[in-house]
């Protein structure tokens, strides 16, 4: 069997080359048998099993539902921390997506959280991977804005199902099988969006979070900039939609427009009492 090492690399080689997430795909298909079946069953508007018991990056135990404040969204991702390629890229993405993110600040806006789907792996190494990924995100990523967890099989299970994210250890591989795909959940703990792949874009991860903040968080002017973008599975990420936007710019033309009358009878007003 091809060491599913390689596969990875492949994989990564043709998304940086020809950017088709389809083509990796299929070549993954049909050249590890391990992965077939691995894949992620969407529950929409589910929430989380948020009773359950972690440990985070400084061996303090915490409830998942400690990580939802009924105020700020979450970016969550599934990954195991010795992962030799797959969840590097994924975390990769969410990092290089957080610190390319204008407007939205980490903390103050939303929260990350990684949890390891290894029950071997221990708090002191969840510490490390979040000083790796704490430095790749920038400046304004602090410790307490991207918790890293470990927890136990039974937990790390319950979770996953909630989700829908299929995983499981190949003992020959070594490794764990599993999908490129993170989550952005609701202040309470609700599914609210799926991204696939390993690049996430800044844009679709601002508009992700806006959409599950449901309108918690983001300026007039974003929440307007929602309104015009939708979700489009066959794109995998948000795309503009056009009737939208024209009742938007109708809505605007027609405010403008308001505007100019009002200050034209103003000004002919004006003119009449300055005659008599």
């Amino acid at each position: 069997m091809i060491p599913r090492l390689w596969i990875y690399a492949a994989v990564y080689f043709l998304l940086q080359t020809s950017g088709s997430t389809d083509i990796c795909a299929q070549i993954l298909n049909e050249n590890d048998q391990a992965l077939k079946g691995i894949d992620v069953e969407e529950h929409l508007g589910r929430h989380l099993p948020l009773e359950l018991t972690f440990t985070d990056e400084n061996g303090k135990a915490v409830k998942l539902g400690d990580f939802f404040d009924g105020q700020h969204p979450v970016i969550m991702a599934l990954a195991y921390y010795e992962c030799p390629m797959l969840c590097t890229l994924v975390l990769n993405g969410i990092a290089d997506g957080v610190k390319n993110m204008d407007r939205l600040s980490p903390g103050q806006d939303y929260r990350v959280l990684t949890i390891s789907i290894d029950p071997q792996e221990t708090w002191e190494l969840a510490k490390e991977k979040q000083k790796t990924y704490l430095a790749a995100a920038g400046e304004k990523m602090t410790p307490n804005d991207w918790t890293f967890c470990v927890g136990a099989e039974e937990d790390i299970r319950a979770v996953a199902d909630s989700l829908g994210f299929d995983y499981y250890y190949d003992a020959e591989q070594d490794d764990f099988a599993h999908p490129a795909v993170i989550y952005l959940l609701t202040p309470d703990g609700q599914i609210s969006r799926y991204l696939y792949g390993i690049h996430f874009k800044a844009q679709d991860l601002r508009l992700g979070l806006l959409e599950a903040s449901r309108g918690k968080i983001g300026t007039t002017i974003e929440k307007i900039l929602l309104y015009c973008y939708h979700y489009d599975p066959d794109a995998k990420g948000y795309v503009v939609l056009a009737g939208n936007v024209m009742r938007v710019g109708g809505v605007l033309t027609l405010g403008l427009l308001s505007i100019l009358l009002s200050l034209l009878w103003w000004r002919d007003h004006r003119r009449k009492e300055s005659r008599s």
